[in-house]
């Protein structure tokens, strides 16, 4: 009988400390074709080294057009797998294995299976923060940019179950007017901003505009004087004519924005749990040295079954239809 096979744990001891790494990734990148994409949340070394930073639709659509042999996902798990959805072709690797999600985690695929037998008449629109085992069992996905678009692209009387983000979900049934099945996930980040932390730093800057993420609680959202992905919370830092902006969301976009706006202040809504800051750590677990190994070994790379794959294919495919 063969030893079962275990799984890959990044050799950080194996870098020689003297190594250029950004250096060594470029020439790793060039001899493999990769691509290397990564999310607005990611360290801002690594979002400055990308070939493209983006939020969860933009990079879905860099990962549906690139010609890349190798996708490195500097993201999370269910990024990497949509990559891998949709490029069967192409290695896909991820700096962290480890690297998950909150929302992802707290909606199990068997789980939501079962649970969406309850409602037999509804057709199943998902966050794309969830597994592909989830992406299976949906008509269609979302991503925070597009989720009005989405919901509004079914008839009015098309009863719809809207999972795993239970803020999300309510913030779309208040731009829509339509009345959700919410699976009840949320995510650790965007669930630590609170009504009173706004309250308090509103105190502090009566001329700021606060800005946060959708994923946030209603009480936080309906504070703010604009609700967007993280593209669109970045669009708009770059354009309003404001300089204060408070900022509810992870964050690793403050890089971004201060690149975009440097004359702008950038206060960061705390975390409840007393954190000055609010940051996702399992974005935070892919590092450049796991970045160079990854594309040094093509190891941890995503692997998915190719009957599943092509389950949730349809789903994606459907939402990138939409733009």
């Amino acid at each position: 009988m063969s030893a079962p096979t275990l799984p890959y744990v990044p050799d950080l001891e194996s870098i020689d400390p003297a190594l250029d790494l950004a250096a060594e990734i470029a020439r790793l990148r060039r001899e493999r074709n990769a691509v290397i994409l990564a999310h607005y949340y990611q360290e801002p070394e690594i979002q400055d080294l990308a070939d493209f930073v983006g939020d969860s639709l933009q990079l879905s659509q860099a990962a549906a057009r690139t010609g890349a042999d190798v996708i490195a996902f500097c993201g999370v798990h269910f990024m990497a797998e949509t990559a891998k959805i949709l490029n069967p072709g192409k290695r896909v690797v991820i700096p962290d294995l480890d690297a998950g999600c909150s929302l992802a985690d707290r909606c199990p695929a068997d789980a939501f299976g079962a649970w969406k037998q309850q409602f037999p008449d509804h057709k199943v629109v998902s966050y794309i923060n969830c597994s592909a085992g989830v992406k299976a069992h949906s008509d269609i996905i979302c991503t925070s940019s597009n989720a009005v678009r989405v919901v509004e692209s079914f008839p009015k009387d098309q009863k719809l179950i809207f999972a795993p983000d239970r803020h999300l979900g309510r913030w779309v049934m208040r731009q829509t007017g339509r009345d959700l099945v919410l699976w009840p996930g949320f995510c650790i980040v965007h669930e630590q901003f609170t009504a009173n932390r706004v309250a308090q730093l509103k105190a502090r800057h009566p001329d700021a505009k606060v800005i946060v993420h959708p994923e946030c609680d209603a009480t936080v959202s309906r504070m703010a004087d604009f609700v967007g992905s993280t593209a669109a919370l970045l669009a708009y830092v770059a354009k309003a004519p404001g300089r204060t902006f408070i900022v509810g969301t992870e964050a690793g976009i403050l890089h971004q924005m201060r690149k975009a706006r440097p004359d702008a202040e950038l206060v960061p809504i705390p975390a409840d749990s007393g954190c000055n800051c609010a940051l996702c750590p399992y974005m935070k677990l892919n590092s450049l040295e796991k970045l160079y190994l990854a594309l040094r070994d093509l190891q941890p790379e995503i692997v998915l079954d190719e009957a599943l794959r092509l389950k949730a294919l349809g789903p994606v495919e459907r939402m990138l239809a939409l733009g």
